[in-house]
């Protein structure tokens, strides 16, 4: 069933667990992903990436997952993912998306709460939720999102307090060292920064760049204001591996290949989805 974005964040922050947003780009991550949700009993963000708009169009995405979330009595969300297009995010609302993410993070900051606010007014009079970023991730290895340019640049409290209260985003991607893709090195997650962060705020925030985070950072997180969690290029290099594997020992119809790439995806799904519950 369709589930309001604001009210999973609202509910996660206030208990302290994240609820999961798992990249789909087809029908066997999408069903894989909701499956999941369903069998866990836990709420699961399907989150449909704007880069991904050469794989399904906005209103195939949406009509795709209103089918599989009608028929599933798990909470389901349907999210735009890392969207800089302002009318692309006006289709996706009109399409019947959840929630929408503005991602003005390369801008400078004035303009990134004007664009966003603005985006705000549009869909929160359509009763669909906004989440921005403030700050940036690096690219990591094997990213599928933002650029090889892309350079970190940390969340700054206070001006995430003013970017909160100005715009009245339902939830604030920030930046504390995690990255878009796998880690090249140690990962150094500034749980202070976001301490400080969530003082400030006072409200959800989301932490994008889960793939490949300790675990134990990872509940440092949620237990410090993060209530959303992004996983994407993990999903892919799971099933990627085990297709790569099941093809070297046989040549199986595209039919059953699909089938077990459902039930890879749910692997990780769930996994995340158990830890991300966890009371940190």
């Amino acid at each position: 069933m369709y589930t309001n974005f604001h009210k999973m964040m609202e509910d996660a922050y206030r208990e302290h667990y994240a609820v999961g947003s798992f990249n789909w780009y087809h029908y066997e991550t999408l069903k894989g992903i909701i499956e999941a949700g369903e069998e866990t009993g836990r709420p699961v963000i399907a989150s449909f990436g704007a880069k991904y708009l050469t794989n399904i169009d906005l209103d195939t995405a949406a009509a795709l997952t209103k089918v599989l979330a009608d028929r599933s009595c798990g909470a389901v969300c349907l999210h735009l993912d890392h969207c800089k297009d302002k009318d692309a995010i006006i289709r996706a609302i009109r399409a019947g998306f959840g929630s929408v993410m503005y991602d003005g993070s390369s801008l400078p900051f004035e303009q990134n709460l004007e664009n966003t606010r603005e985006i705000c007014e549009i869909a929160h009079a359509c009763d669909v939720s906004v989440e921005a970023e403030l700050g940036s991730l690096a690219a990591g290895a094997k990213s599928h999102e933002g650029s090889a340019d892309d350079r970190e640049v940390y969340t700054d409290p206070a001006m995430a307090a003013e970017f909160v209260r100005e715009t009245k985003v339902d939830a604030l991607a920030v930046s504390i060292g995690t990255v878009h893709g796998m880690y090249k090195g140690t990962p150094n997650i500034r749980t202070d920064i976001l301490e400080k962060i969530n003082a400030a705020v006072g409200s959800p925030l989301v932490l994008h760049g889960g793939s490949g985070t300790p675990e134990d950072k990872l509940l440092a997180c949620i237990s410090r204001g993060i209530a959303k969690i992004n996983v994407n290029t993990e999903i892919s290099e799971y099933v990627m591996a085990h297709t790569k594997a099941l093809l070297q020992e046989q040549s199986p119809h595209l039919s059953v290949l699909a089938l077990k790439q459902k039930e890879w995806v749910k692997e990780v799904v769930k996994k995340y989805i158990e830890l991300f519950c966890n009371r940190a």
